[in-house]
């Protein structure tokens, strides 16, 4: 659970770094959520909890959508969102997604609730990284 921990220690570093990227607890200190524009692109859940951690991304890509569904413990998000594109991910296991690819993931949901000049800054920053 150690590494589960740190993967999800990880994503949320880099989610908390895209552009006007703000956490917030909706409804309590054990839902943590990632927004932008007001509007959230990740559900972190908790890492201190009894639970291994998970979280949730909106993948409204087909084949990144279609890739997330393949890991072990993957399934639609609950409540409905689940039909809007949202996949929910355990972090633990030895076949759980690396930090790498659910950044990746992070990364596609910012994309797709962002507003086009968050996108642009974020382009410009990985423009200048490469």
């Amino acid at each position: 659970m150690k590494a589960a921990v740190r993967k999800w220690q990880k994503v949320r570093e880099f989610a908390l770094g895209l552009p006007e990227a703000i956490e917030e607890f909706p409804w309590g200190p054990e839902d943590r959520v990632v927004k932008v524009n007001k509007k959230i692109f990740v559900f972190l859940g908790n890492a201190d909890g009894p639970q291994s951690p998970g979280l949730s991304v909106k993948l409204k890509d087909e084949a990144l959508h279609g890739h997330a569904m393949t890991y072990p413990g993957a399934e639609p998000t609950g409540y409905g969102l689940g039909r809007a594109g949202w996949v929910s991910l355990p972090l633990d296991g030895k076949d759980a997604p690396a930090a790498d690819v659910l950044c990746e993931w992070v990364e596609e949901s910012y994309r797709t609730v962002a507003l086009k000049r968050h996108i642009r800054e974020l382009d410009a920053r990985i423009g200048s990284d490469g």
